[in-house]
């Protein structure tokens, strides 16, 4: 069975893009030839990936919005190279997979939806309800909340939706760090950390105002937030702004998350949105506490008081407050720990690729047995 993935840009790190990059080099390779398609920008590490796999990657160069011309390529590979199953992931992938696939007769166009706010946008709800919506053989959602705004506020035909998990994926084995060491901090120093890429969904403001409550409250805790993006200028003067610069560390990205995930006394996230983070996921699977907002796909992998703890989003105290609770009580934190750790083997890479190719074998058999009657 030929699969061909389409996104704008893949890279090992960050959310849609890891896991498009780990779903495509873990589909059973004796069932699959999966071949890759980037609209836009491939990371010289994923593409090592991708040969190491043996996997086709074609690389269109789109440097702006309506560099149509580009996709000439990509058109006459779907035309030339018979595909059974034409994957896209994100918005602007989704649009173009929708056309292009259906144009050139690929039997299963699936659109891909990992991460958006659902409102806002009229035009791209538009799109996605008359263009995508109708075109793709199904959406998939990565959670039961995108789906019921899918469903809602797009009014996207429910049978055109299937819910499936982002997954955890392994970063590269990297020697772990002591962390406390390299920051310059103490044996004792209880450290709370965030993984994500820097944008302003992520709310990280509202962490960063909960790590003042806290540290009123426990002088040896700081905070370290792994990543980079584009409201990392705002973060760092507002961690001025509250006087915690000292006990703030911005380290920027990370190979060895894993490792650092490890040493984390307490995990955390403050966004306003989510799909179905991969931090979470991750730490999860280290068996470390969780302490996040109560929005969209969270609730589904953070079990309140069980795996972990939810609070409201933007509210800073209600944040501290979990924080402390969990730094607190070491067998609270245990507890929340070691449920999770147990939890994680289903969101596994393995397990939800092979949900992924009994999905593709479905759709296309049903397409099959559609054209012969």
């Amino acid at each position: 069975m030929r699969v061909l993935f389409l996104i704008d840009s893949l890279w090992c790190h960050g959310g849609a893009e890891r896991f498009a990059l780990g779903l495509a080099t873990h589909l059973p390779s004796e069932r699959f030839e999966v071949s890759v398609c980037t609209t836009r920008f491939t990371e010289p590490e994923a593409a090592a990936v991708l040969e190491e796999h043996g996997i086709r990657h074609l690389n269109l160069g789109r440097a702006a919005r309506w560099d149509l011309h580009r996709f000439g390529p990509l058109v006459s590979l779907l035309r030339h190279h018979a595909f059974d199953i034409l994957h896209s992931h994100m918005f602007g992938s989704n649009l173009w997979a929708s056309l292009f696939g259906r144009a050139c007769g690929v039997p299963v166009v699936i659109a891909h939806e990992h991460n958006w706010s659902y409102s806002g946008n009229r035009l791209r709800m538009w799109l996605d309800r008359e263009v995508i919506g109708r075109l793709a053989t199904r959406f998939v959602a990565v959670s039961h909340a995108n789906e019921q705004r899918m469903t809602q506020i797009e009014r996207i035909p429910a049978e055109k939706i299937v819910v499936l998990p982002t997954a955890y994926i392994p970063h590269q084995p990297a020697d772990g760090p002591d962390l406390r060491r390299e920051l310059g901090l103490s044996g004792s120093a209880r450290l709370v950390v965030s993984a994500a890429i820097l944008r302003q969904e992520k709310a990280l403001e509202v962490l960063l105002e909960a790590h003042a409550l806290v540290r009123d409250a426990e002088a040896d805790v700081h905070l370290v937030l792994v990543g980079d993006g584009p409201t990392r200028p705002e973060l760092e003067r507002r961690a001025a702004e509250l006087d915690i610069g000292d006990s703030v560390h911005f380290v920027g990205v990370r190979s060895d998350v894993d490792a650092i995930i490890l040493q984390a006394d307490v995990c955390s996230m403050s966004s306003d949105w989510e799909g179905m983070p991969l931090f979470a996921l991750e730490a999860m699977a280290a068996g470390a506490p969780m302490v996040a907002t109560r929005v969209g796909g969270l609730p589904e992998v953070v079990e309140d008081q069980v795996t972990g703890l939810l609070v409201p989003p933007r509210s800073p105290e209600a944040l501290a407050e979990a924080l402390l609770a969990v730094l607190r009580d070491r067998e609270l934190a245990g507890r929340l720990a070691e449920a999770a750790r147990a939890r994680s083997h289903e969101f596994r890479i393995e397990a939800v690729a092979a949900r992924f190719a009994g999905l593709y074998e479905t759709l296309l058999e049903e397409q099959s047995t559609s054209r012969t009657t």
